[in-house]
């Protein structure tokens, strides 16, 4: 089966934040089996990032090679993914449709400032 795989673009005027703490992601967790990237055979590990724009939130949960995650990560801190990709995927368990979309990214680069916010008065501020 062909997979799907959708190349995310972030603007510059996204803000995205790391929710979580990086956790190790598993192939097999029961024997201590690593999952890893197919191309360079780093230990993968993922992360919630809440990413923000304008009035709008998500949390999303991204799955990051170790080798792409900076000293100095912590929930709070400012990121930008790089080569952030979506993969929607289905199945069916026990009779059940499951459903979701999978996110993955090469890296991830530490952003320096504040959240930005949107400058325009609101609606109900009328001078």
């Amino acid at each position: 089966m062909a997979r799907t795989v959708i190349r995310v673009h972030v603007l510059d005027s996204t803000n995205v934040m790391v929710g979580t703490p990086t956790v190790p992601k598993w192939k097999d967790q029961e024997n201590g089996v690593r999952a890893v990237d197919f191309e360079t055979g780093a230990p993968l590990c993922t992360l919630t990032l809440f990413v923000m724009e304008g009035e709008r939130a998500e949390a999303i949960k991204v799955t990051v090679p170790q080798t792409g995650l900076p000293n100095g990560l912590h929930p709070g801190r400012l990121v930008r993914p790089v080569d952030l990709f979506a993969s929607p995927w289905a199945r069916i368990f026990n009779d059940q449709l499951q459903e979701g979309v999978a996110y993955r990214c090469s890296a991830l680069e530490l952003v320096d400032g504040h959240v930005q916010q949107d400058m325009a008065a609101p609606e109900s501020a009328a001078a």
